[in-house]
């Protein structure tokens, strides 16, 4: 029994030590396996099946991705010479705690873990999360990155993980929470629309917190015409062509505007059966974009992480901004004005969102990707996006991140469920807070030193 004991002792303390005469990789050795971008990619598809899944409405979604892609850039940053921290740049950020000097690290796991961290906080569907991280993480250890690089790489993408989530805490969002919109029943103001007759969402938006701008109004955008349904008012032509368009749909027409539809959630009546069918937000589908092109340009880790990241940041801001003007203006929808004064039984080709009339958010929030996009990627770059492929919606190209976005706007006249103006106006403001994005939240050490 004892010489068993000894035996098995000796066996141990071999096996220790040829343990720790073993070689350990070295992070050239397993690095450029690890800063894959395609892994983070993974991370920002799988918050979007999220979102869709749990039915997030735009501006809310728009939040989702803006704090993931900041954790998921801000804990790689820090890695990364040629890149800074967004602390002092975004409204009320401080920079997260920094990583333990002397220590090794991966940064792409440290990326993933604060990304899928936040993004599992900000969501419902854990269970998304808990088929996905295993297999994913399992890529790292596959790479050869050694236990102790990982599980702190890990630990570190926790702590960036929970300085975002308590910079997201104090947003004022929860504040917001189970407010509703008073229909007034006055002309020309916003009501209900068929066939579910929803609540108007998110009328307390434009108290979240600010990303980039300063005031939730900064960027104002004039005023809608004035009700008026008289013969030559300025807002009876724009009713007129919103009827007469939906009235005349070609086919290319119909394709952009469900191409572009985007409504997280449809209503869809069938006698006395009803039923919802969930879609992409138009925030993920922007992501996606630049998914597709940074894939295309071959871009890095870091430069996706970087357009991810301001990409998110515009796409909220614009939000913000158009709900501040949706909720002031409290414009009424075409379809109720059409159906009230010129035609009962006309139909938008789209179904009309719950929420006022103008500006038009999907106008709003497309110009301001692009425009950060463009800058990021480059102008006239030719893409084909095939995001929504797999939803039915099809697959179109574009000559640039404009030609898409243009197209997106001008999509919801043809699905009868805007104005004109509302898509001029508000593809204006977008790109004003695109713009201000690139301006304010420097990402570039050179950009800074520059500035």
């Amino acid at each position: 029994m004892k010489k068993s004991l000894l035996f098995s002792t000796l066996l141990a303390l071999l096996f220790v030590g040829l343990s720790g005469c073993q070689k350990q990789a070295k992070p050239e050795e397993y690095m450029p396996k690890a800063a894959n971008p395609e892994r983070y990619n993974a991370c920002l598809n799988k918050l979007t099946q999220v979102v869709i899944h749990d039915i997030f409405s735009p501006p809310v979604a728009s939040r989702i991705y803006g704090y993931a892609t900041l954790a998921g850039y801000e804990a790689m940053a820090t890695f990364n010479p040629d890149y800074e921290s967004l602390g002092g740049k975004l409204k009320r950020f401080k920079s997260p705690p920094k990583p333990e000097a002397g220590q090794t690290y991966c940064y792409p796991i440290a990326g993933a873990k604060a990304f899928l961290t936040v993004a599992r906080a900000l969501t419902f569907s854990a269970d998304f999360y808990d088929e996905f991280e295993p297999t994913f993480y399992k890529q790292f250890e596959d790479d050869g990155v050694p236990d102790d690089v990982r599980e702190r790489s890990m630990a570190y993408g926790e702590t960036v993980a929970k300085a975002i989530l308590d910079f997201a805490a104090k947003d004022t969002y929860k504040q917001t929470r189970g407010f509703k919109h008073t229909v007034t029943n006055e002309d020309g103001t916003w009501v209900p629309t068929p066939p579910a007759y929803m609540d108007a969402a998110e009328p307390q938006w434009n108290h979240i917190r600010c990303w980039t701008m300063d005031t939730c109004n900064q960027f104002q955008p004039p005023k809608p015409f004035k009700f008026n349904t008289t013969k030559g008012s300025d807002y009876e032509k724009e009713l007129t062509e919103v009827y007469n368009v939906g009235k005349n749909l070609t086919k290319d027409q119909t394709e952009q505007a469900y191409f572009w539809d985007d409504n997280a959630f449809v209503m869809n009546v069938a006698g006395h059966v009803s039923y919802a069918s969930k879609k992409m937000t138009p925030g993920g589908h922007w992501l996606a974009i630049a998914q597709t092109v940074g894939r295309q340009q071959k871009l890095d880790l870091m430069r996706m992480a970087e357009a991810y990241a301001l990409t998110s940041f515009a796409l909220a801001d614009g939000f913000i901004a158009c709900w501040d003007e949706k909720y002031r203006s409290k414009t009424v929808r075409p379809e109720t004005v059409i159906n009230k004064v010129v035609d009962p039984k006309w139909a938008p080709f789209l179904q009309t969102p719950p929420f006022p009339e103008y500006p038009s958010g999907h106008s709003t929030i497309s110009a301001a990707a692009a425009t950060v996009l463009t800058q990021l990627m480059g102008d006239n770059i030719a893409f084909t996006d095939s995001t929504e492929y797999k939803y039915g919606h099809g697959v179109r190209s574009f000559k640039s991140f404009k030609d898409a976005a243009d197209q997106a706007s001008i999509s919801r006249l043809y699905g009868g469920i805007h104005y004109r103006s509302a898509l001029v106006n508000g593809a204006a403001m977008g790109a004003k807070v695109g713009q201000n994005v690139l301006e304010r939240a420097k990402t570039r050490k050179s950009e800074v030193a520059a500035k």
